[in-house]
């Protein structure tokens, strides 16, 4: 799927979604979130290539596996939280959104404290 076909998916869902608010506002949602879940699982797809790109990275400049690993966790976590915060903003529930994205934060800060403990351990054997 390209950024245009994306982009026409998105616009023609939003553009019914506005057509159906005087009829009933929730079939309107209900059309955004299956597009937007369509948009989703197209995008989780292209993870096939970032992870591919990333092995080959991993090779070329003998990275620590878990270095990598963790860094597509956090970026697996901010596309996850992103998406489900914006789909409870537009059905109206922008406090359940805000707790999800405070939830990614608090996440990705537990999943970046090894890395800063080997890091703070480089750091220590440098200067020792």
């Amino acid at each position: 799927m390209s950024i245009i076909t994306a982009s026409v998916l998105g616009l023609s869902a939003v553009l019914l979604a506005v057509q159906l608010k005087g009829k009933g506002g929730e079939y309107g949602i209900y059309i955004v979130m299956a597009a937007g879940l369509l948009l989703f699982f197209y995008g989780a797809g292209k993870l096939r290539i970032i992870l591919d790109t990333a092995r080959r990275i991993e090779e070329y400049i003998r990275l620590n596996h878990v270095y990598l690993t963790t860094l597509l966790k956090m970026a697996g976590i901010t596309y996850i939280a992103e998406f489900a915060s914006g789909i409870c903003r537009d059905a109206g529930y922008g406090a359940m959104g805000t707790q999800i994205e405070i939830f990614a934060r608090l996440s990705i800060l537990a999943l970046s404290m090894p890395v800063l403990l080997a890091l703070l351990e480089t750091l220590e054997d440098f200067f020792v």
